[in-house]
């Protein structure tokens, strides 16, 4: 069983913002996989795929950013989901914008609710889909930046990275090795 975790906050207000493209992101794994949003449990938004014949769990966390965590610790225990079959895509501020990064396994970095992840979880080993959010032209706090509505001129970009990242989590969830998945994937530097 696979659980795919697209972090973001879930008032509409913040439907726009840099820090939903992990939002964005698992919507277009779901649509993808054939799923759905249909049900909330574990304090989370919940579609469920079958891909030969796995259950996939694909989750948007409501107990906002900072606590991601408490949610994808409880959608891990209830399922009894391994390690090695966690996804997390998220919006990645060290990242310049449109560019997707695919990892087996990392830090936090600067990410909150990766912090929240890991600390409830205790797990450093998953696999983690970064979408890069920075533009060098915009020089405001991070906190800000993040919580910002992206400008209209740069939908397609973020759209297009969104797919790209829903699309990886879905070869994932299909069984593809991490590694593939970021052979074919990851974006040129």
């Amino acid at each position: 069983m696979y659980l795919i975790v697209g972090l973001g906050n879930p008032d509409k207000k913040y439907e726009k913002t840099f820090h939903n493209m992990g939002y964005i992101a698992v919507g277009d794994a779901a649509e993808a996989l054939g799923a759905k949003f249909k049900k909330k449990e574990c304090e989370a938004s919940v579609a469920e795929a079958f891909v030969g014949g796995e259950k996939v769990i694909l989750a948007r966390p409501l107990t906002y950013m900072n606590n991601s965590g408490r949610a994808v610790k409880q959608l891990m225990s209830k399922y009894k989901i391994d390690e090695d079959k966690l996804l997390v895509i998220y919006d990645d501020y060290d990242l310049p914008k449109g560019k997707v990064r695919i990892r087996a396994n990392g830090s936090a970095g600067t990410h909150n609710g990766m912090r929240s992840i890991i600390g409830e979880t205790g797990l450093k080993n998953f696999a983690r889909i970064r979408i890069g959010i920075r533009d060098e032209n915009v020089d405001i706090p991070i906190i800000n930046y993040v919580l910002a509505e992206v400008r209209k001129e740069d939908y397609p970009l973020f759209a297009d990275a969104c797919h790209k990242a829903g699309e990886a989590a879905a070869e994932f969830a299909r069984g593809l090795d991490i590694e593939k998945v970021m052979c074919k994937y990851n974006s040129n530097a």
